[in-house]
């Protein structure tokens, strides 16, 4: 069996929550389980229930975690039966395109004891309230990181060799794209993760799912976002399907490309997310643009990364007591779910999806 590869459609980014959720909805998979309902009614059990008997019958997920709490799940995707299911609820909310034809609704609220919940109706509003203000916390201390990176960003771009970094780009794609695929090539996006209440991570385990084969950009400044866009746009046009992995601080940016059917992928390693994995070629990005800065610019740049450091620790803190308030509230509405009915209806789906594949 295959191994399964972990992602995130969703970052906490400097711009608040950054989503690419609506992929599932382009995709036209031949059924979307969009899955609604609120805190504690079985959202994340359900996916695990329906996923662990899909995987029993022999299928492999990719399974998208929650960015705030990455050992939450919110969401599997089964590329082999061509279907998926999603928490479509709040940040990430999605509503079908194509009715039951593609995506279709799945309410788990039906499961909640209305007028047992409605009892614990002020300690309820109470804890939501608490969980949203310190979401709002978090992404206002991540534009302050921001502000406070683009200007170390800003010093370092001005002294790389663009130039000589694009050659040697040319010279990857001509060496790992000489055959053209006979199909259409595709790019999907995604994160590989980002900071979360368990700090700043990356799934590089995902990259060695995919990719044995690993090629190492050492940049801590965004200095290869042009060099992987280069490699991205010419897999697209040579057939490749393309996972192109966003930066979670600035998701306009790439941080790392994944070409699975090469078995080939170019990853972004740092102090804040290194790579630790078997490399086939490094590049030292840094190094390239290290020559020119001066003593007092280095003196400069290690102190705003100081700081840096300091407010990305207070932003994961402030998830951590996000994180604390959504178990609290959990733990209210938990005695107020039917949870048989929830993996009851978990059994029935996976039987349901199972048989139309």
């Amino acid at each position: 069996m295959k191994k399964t590869a972990h992602i995130f459609l969703g970052a906490n980014s400097a711009q608040g929550f950054s989503s690419q959720y609506d992929q599932l909805l382009s995709a036209r998979f031949d059924d979307l389980l969009i899955i609604k309902g609120g805190p504690g009614c079985g959202k994340s059990s359900f996916m695990r229930t329906v996923s662990a008997e899909l995987c029993d019958a022999g299928y492999t997920p990719v399974y998208i975690h929650c960015s705030g709490d990455p050992d939450s799940l919110d969401g599997a995707i089964f590329p082999e039966l061509r279907i998926a299911m999603v928490d479509g609820t709040a940040p990430h909310v999605l509503e079908p395109t194509y009715t039951v034809a593609c995506e279709r609704y799945l309410d788990l609220t039906r499961f909640y004891d209305v007028e047992g919940t409605k009892q614990k109706r002020a300690e309820l509003i109470a804890l939501t309230d608490a969980y949203r203000a310190y979401y709002r916390e978090a992404y206002h201390v991540l534009r302050a990181a921001d502000e406070v990176e683009s200007e170390r960003r800003a010093s370092i771009h001005t002294h790389m060799d663009f130039a000589k970094l694009e050659r040697r780009t040319r010279g990857i794609i001509a060496r790992e794209l000489k055959h053209k695929n006979a199909h259409a090539g595709s790019v999907s996006y995604a994160f590989l993760g980002g900071v979360t209440n368990a700090g700043e991570l990356c799934r590089f385990d995902t990259v060695e799912t995919l990719c044995p084969r690993v090629y190492e950009f050492c940049d801590s400044s965004g200095l290869g976002n042009g060099a992987l866009r280069m490699i991205c746009g010419a897999a697209a046009a040579n057939g490749e399907h393309v996972l192109a992995c966003l930066n979670p601080d600035r998701p306009t940016e790439l941080q790392h490309v994944l070409l699975a059917e090469r078995g080939v992928a170019f990853v972004t390693s740092n102090e804040r997310t290194p790579y630790q994995g078997e490399v086939y070629r490094r590049i030292r990005l840094d190094a390239m643009a290290d020559g020119g800065i001066s003593r007092a610019e280095k003196a400069k740049l290690r102190f705003i990364r100081r700081i840096e450091r300091e407010l990305r620790g207070e932003a994961v803190e402030k998830l951590k007591e996000a994180k604390k308030m959504h178990d609290a509230l959990e733990k209210v509405y938990n005695p107020f779910v039917d949870f048989d009915g929830v993996y009851d209806l978990a059994h029935t789906e996976a039987q349901h999806l199972l048989k139309r594949a």
